[in-house]
């Protein structure tokens, strides 16, 4: 049987599992709820660069991403350009975008991501 590791867990979810060789890292929003899709992606990336870290790995493993935008055609272009900025050269993962109703209005943007640790 494989071991998991759960990181920063609460009652409802963890913000990272560890399971089978891959790191889950749970949809991340902004903390800081900013009008502007890019401001936005640049928080929401620096967390999930953060949850590597405490995996023991970095972008460079990562494997998928799911982003939700709550205005795809307003934010796609703003989003990906932070995005395009942010992957590794070389290494960018499987990705899909959709637009969703997001859990508050002021959010602008979730992503959640796999990699291999």
């Amino acid at each position: 049987m494989t071991d998991i590791e759960r990181i920063d867990s609460n009652q409802r979810m963890s913000r990272v599992v560890k399971a089978a060789g891959l790191v889950f890292i749970g949809g991340q929003t902004a903390v800081e709820r900013t009008p502007d899709i890019k401001a936005q992606t640049t928080h929401v990336l620096a967390k999930i660069d953060g949850f590597l870290k405490q995996a023991g790995i970095d972008k460079t493993r990562l494997l998928s991403a799911q982003i939700w935008l709550a205005d795809i055609e307003r934010d796609f272009a703003g989003m990906n350009e932070v995005w395009d900025a942010w992957v590794a050269p070389g290494c960018s993962p499987a990705r899909a975008t959709v637009q969703a109703q997001l859990a508050a209005p002021e959010l602008l943007v979730e992503i959640m991501a796999i990699a291999l640790a």
